[in-house]
């Protein structure tokens, strides 16, 4: 038996579905103690050790939250999917997964601004990696409580049953709306933090919130700084679903915002193999990386692709209700990611423009589906 498994009180018990499971002792450890018990050489999680214990991921239902969860699930781990609680017993895009993901999934469907219900819901996890949130940036404009409730106080929620709980690794959700228009390209970790939007802001404080719990708790916080993701699944609310579903259903001109913003886009499974390393690395905690590619197009540019890839000739024009305010706009994005690189061994394997063409590519496949198609609605514009 491993070492740091001997030292602990088993339980053996059969879950619902057979499969056994480790109950800890009721006196946890401390986080810092906990977290010195799984580590080894360089940092890295004994995975024989940490996958015989359960992870909650919040936001599993939703598009990077279900990818990663299936991933996971894949590659051994015990998952318990926090999804938002809904009268039709929907799994969000879990639903989709295949059966035999679904099969080895625990499923707790509650609110994350629901202290009481987080907890709960991270009792007997070893690890969270929190991405539940309110993500549309013109939502955030009309309904800038939610998101404070939501990003804001449903991240303290995370924090707090963690630190109570004993868990032994917090993976906390960022952004790169978090920087604003660039002050310098690549932008590092060190970059000013700019609030241009009320999304932004939320963001903004739930990262730091958890910055203050590793620094005034010791917990074992890790904060994943994504640049605009992509790939299958995604909200039609952003900017390359919505230039595919709209070419897709028959449209003779595109309707966009601002066309000349530049964009840092990752493929999702790129995205999600950084949320699994840093997971799997125990030296990053109280530390903010960025998962970004290094390479940056314009927005105009990026429909003319996807357009090239569709075989399609279309006019891109701006649609005005689009647009965000003109001081609220990100004009530039472009990640230094070699952080990532040192402390996780990540790298973007959809880089360059290769590498996003190749991504577009997969996108597109995945949206003209017609399966997948019906499930958007392209003619409308929703905030």
């Amino acid at each position: 038996m491993p070492p740091f498994v001997e030292k602990m009180h088993l339980q053996g018990t059969r879950g619902s579905r057979g499969r056994r499971r480790l109950l800890l002792p009721h006196g946890r450890p401390s986080p810092a103690r906990k977290l010195a018990g799984l580590i080894y050489e360089k940092g890295k999680i004994s995975l024989g050790h940490f996958r015989s214990r359960r992870l909650l991921v919040t936001g599993a239902e939703g598009f990077i939250g279900s990818h990663l969860t299936e991933e996971l699930v894949r590659r051994g781990y015990n998952v318990r999917a926090f999804i938002l609680y809904n009268s039709f017993n929907s799994w969000g895009w879990l639903d989709h997964a295949p059966p035999d993901i679904r099969a080895h999934l625990e499923v707790f469907a509650g609110d994350i601004r629901d202290p009481h219900g987080v907890k709960q819901a991270l009792k007997g996890c070893d690890a969270v990696l929190h991405l539940a949130a309110l993500i549309a940036i013109p939502y955030s404009y009309h309904s800038p409580d939610t998101y404070v409730e939501t990003n804001i106080k449903g991240t303290l929620n995370v924090l707090q049953a963690a630190r109570d709980l004993g868990v032994a690794r917090i993976v906390h959700t960022s952004t790169s709306e978090v920087y604003g228009t660039a002050r310098f390209v690549p932008i590092t970790e060190e970059h000013p933090l700019q609030a241009q939007s009320p999304y932004s802001a939320t963001k903004i404080a739930a990262d730091q919130l958890a910055l203050s719990f590793f620094r005034s708790f010791g917990s074992p916080v890790t904060v994943i700084r994504p640049f605009n993701t992509y790939g299958p699944r995604q909200s039609n609310r952003a900017v390359i679903p919505t230039i595919i579903t709209q070419i897709a259903s028959g449209a003779e001109r595109l309707q966009l915002g601002a066309l000349q913003p530049t964009r840092d886009f990752n493929f999702v499974t790129d995205t999600v193999r950084g949320f699994i390393a840093a997971l799997e690395h125990g030296e990053t905690a109280g530390e903010v990386i960025n998962l970004g590619s290094n390479f940056e197009i314009s927005i105009g540019e990026t429909a003319a692709l996807i357009a090239l890839i569709m075989k399609r000739e279309i006019e891109i024009t701006t649609d005005a209700q689009r647009l965000r305010p003109s001081l609220s706009e990100v004009n530039r994005l472009r990640a230094d990611n070699s952080k990532a690189k040192r402390l996780l061994g990540w790298e973007p394997q959809y880089a360059g423009k290769d590498g996003l063409k190749k991504g577009l590519e997969e996108t597109a496949a995945w949206f003209t589906d017609p399966a997948n198609l019906k499930l958007y609605k392209p003619a409308s514009y929703n905030l």
